[in-house]
C-alpha cells in the first residue's frame, strides 16, 4: 500500500517529525509529512499531487489534492480528486470527498464518505490560498 509505485514515490518537500507549522501550506508535487499542522494542507490546483501523511503526521484543517496516503490523522474536511490510501493507522474527523479509495483494515473515518463523479474527477484539484503567514517551529525532543 505505501510501496514505492512511481506515480506516488516523487516527494519534493518533507516535514520532519519534530516540525509544527502554524500556518496553511501550498505545495507543487509531493509533500511527506512526519509532523504537525494547523491549518489548510493543499496542491494549488497542480495535476498529479500527493501528499503522504505517516503514523506521526498530524493535519488540522482541509485537505485538497490529487493523491492522499494517510496512515496518520487529520481532523478537517479531505478532497482528494484522484486517489485516497488508508494505512492501518489512519484516523480521519470529517467529511470526505474522494475518486477512488483504498483502505486498511483499522483506518478509521467519523464523517461523510462522498465518492466524486467522473466529471468531477476531471476537474483539477481547487487553488488553495495562505490566509496568514507560516510560523515554523522545530521541537527537540
Amino acid at each position: 500500500m505505501f510501496g514505492r509505485d512511481a506515480k506516488t514515490s516523487r516527494i519534493d518537500n518533507l516535514i520532519g517529525k519534530s516540525v509544527r507549522i502554524e500556518g496553511n501550506i501550498d505545495f507543487a508535487g509531493g509533500l511527506h509529512l512526519d509532523g504537525q499542522v494547523t491549518g489548510n494542507v493543499g496542491a494549488g490546483g497542480t495535476p498529479g499531487s500527493t501528499l503522504s501523511v505517516s503514523k506521526t503526521g498530524r493535519i488540522e484543517g482541509s485537505v485538497e489534492v490529487c493523491t492522499l496516503m494517510l496512515d496518520g490523522t487529520i481532523k478537517g474536511d479531505i478532497l482528494a480528486s484522484d486517489r485516497l490510501v488508508l494505512g492501518p493507522s489512519a484516523k480521519i474527523v470529517g467529511d470526505v470527498r474522494y475518486g477512488v479509495i483504498e483502505s486498511s483494515l483499522g483506518a478509521e473515518i467519523v464523517g461523510k464518505l462522498v465518492p466524486l463523479s467522473s466529471k468531477e474527477r476531471a476537474k483539477p484539484v481547487p487553488t488553495s490560498r495562505v490566509e496568514r503567514p507560516v510560523e515554523v517551529e522545530s521541537v527537540l525532543a
